[in-house]
């Protein structure tokens, strides 16, 4: 078996120079404007995507497209493809220009916020609480508004190798009220954030690897990670599901949505409370991809891995069937449609052709 590819690091003698060179491009979209900046975005990401060494990841988004909306023809499919591209390019101007567009004066002219009674209502009792969201929206406008209004928000993310651009991102962040939690200490971290108290948000859509759990996502299995929901389950905390859509393509507006609010008490009473939680999140965030496809990152490896049974070629499981029972969304017409895709899948892998 191949190992894994490593990944490129850049030396730390280059990291000054690198990250003065990501600052200063940083600052030409800030120059130049949001609209001209915008449209060359635009023109940028339609050229990547039509791109010859970028056919791989459009297949592979045409492919999830397929997946997902099954009543749409290609021609939908593809302009999709291109627009989540667009919306891509977009997030890395907007990235110039939310700590200037998002502060303490300015952030309610470009950050509608919608119905979102019940979520406040869970953020205010004082307790623990967890956000989500999927890499649908603006993931970065959701919590700087969130920490903006007063929520004392710690997000998890990844680091950045070159340090001094990761402080940076550190000190914009923190100065809005948003508390970075590095993901690699976070076991250590996230249980006394949330005995204090404190929300905690994540971007929740990742492939979680093989031994992640595994729940319906766009009638296939996705890998999904259990530290939420069991995070959730310790500490007896709302999940509160939503998303920061972009409403306008001239400009820098937004409007914050809430999917779901997943109580405890909804949960405790499941079969499988782990796999409950974990399921209706994942659907939480298929409804915010739903309602704005152009704005979900489709290239993404998103059913990269498999469970045990396709695996193993093995027929799918009579209990995992149960558990998909369990789930009042989800009727025998979808659990039919999910096992038929998953028996696809299973045969694929054995035949080396399964493409994800």
């Amino acid at each position: 078996m191949a190992g894994k590819k490593k990944r490129f690091k850049i030396p730390t003698w280059l990291h000054g120079p690198v990250a003065t060179a990501v600052r200063g491009a940083m600052a030409v979209p800030v120059i130049a404007g949001f609209e001209s900046s915008a449209q060359v975005a635009l023109i940028a990401a339609r050229t990547y995507c039509g791109a010859r060494m970028n056919r791989k990841r459009v297949h592979r988004a045409m492919s999830h497209l397929r997946q997902a909306f099954p009543d749409w023809d290609d021609d939908r499919r593809h302009e999709v493809t291109v627009a989540s591209y667009e919306h891509l390019f977009r997030l890395g101007v907007e990235m110039a220009f939310t700590p200037r567009c998002l502060t303490t004066d300015s952030w309610a002219g470009h950050v509608e916020v919608g119905k979102v009674d019940e979520a406040l209502g869970a953020l205010l009792t004082n307790g623990p609480s967890i956000l989500i969201c999927g890499h649908c929206g603006n993931w970065e406008v959701l919590g700087y508004t969130l920490s903006l209004l007063g929520f004392r928000l710690h997000a998890l993310y990844r680091p950045l190798d070159v340090k001094p651009l990761d402080a940076w991102v550190r000190r914009t962040r923190e100065a809005c009220g948003l508390t970075l939690v590095d993901k690699f200490g976070a076991v250590d971290q996230l249980p006394s954030i949330l005995s204090r108290g404190y929300p905690v948000g994540f971007v929740a859509d990742q492939n979680a690897g093989d031994r992640g759990l595994f729940v319906p996502f766009f009638g296939r299995l996705a890998s999904t990670y259990k530290s939420i929901g069991l995070l959730a389950m310790q500490f007896d905390a709302p999940v509160i599901c939503g998303m920061a859509r972009r409403l306008d393509e001239a400009n820098f507006r937004y409007i914050l949505e809430i999917q779901d609010v997943i109580w405890p008490r909804e949960w405790k009473d499941a079969p499988d409370p782990l796999f409950y939680l974990t399921a209706r999140y994942r659907r939480a965030i298929e409804q915010a991809v739903i309602s704005a496809p152009e704005q979900y990152l489709w290239m993404h490896r998103i059913w990269k891995s498999r469970p045990r049974h396709e695996r193993l070629n093995r027929p799918f499981p009579p209990s995992l069937r149960e558990k998909m029972r369990s789930l009042p969304w989800m009727s025998e017409e979808d659990i039919d449609r999910l096992v038929d895709r998953s028996n696809q899948d299973a045969a694929a892998l054995a035949a080396g052709t399964l493409a994800t």
